[in-house]
């Protein structure tokens, strides 16, 4: 299995879009869960947005409802994260994350794979 690499982060001003992917492999074959996360140094990771593809259920954190959509393309084995009306509370180094055994997508330490990173800077 190869490690997620995502792509597509910037810099945008407030009230502006993002669309944040990621290449992930065998997304039918391996994939129980795929998320975005995010993380500002010095604080804790936060669970953003996780799909359950074998239900394509998605679950999203309160602050990112209404705003933020996940989504996968298994032919292209990418995965999306279109972000909406992003806030300076948005600003943080954003990961994609796949996880390859039956658990909770909400846990983050249950996700095997995790990219390097794309960073999100959203000025006011």
């Amino acid at each position: 299995q190869v490690q997620p690499v995502e792509s597509g982060g910037g810099s945008v001003q407030t009230g502006g879009s993002l669309r944040l992917s990621c290449s992930v492999s065998e997304v039918r074959a391996s994939s129980y869960c795929l998320g975005w996360f995010r993380q500002i140094p010095g604080n804790e990771r936060e669970r953003v947005a996780v799909m359950v593809t074998g239900v394509w259920a998605d679950y999203y954190a309160d602050s990112v409802k209404g705003r933020f959509t996940i989504s996968v393309d298994s032919d292209k084995e990418t995965l999306y994260l279109q972000m909406n009306n992003l806030k300076p509370e948005d600003a943080a180094m954003y990961y994609c994350a796949q996880r390859s055994s039956v658990g909770s997508c909400l846990i983050d330490t249950g996700y095997n794979f995790w990219g390097q990173g794309t960073q999100v800077t959203v000025s006011s």
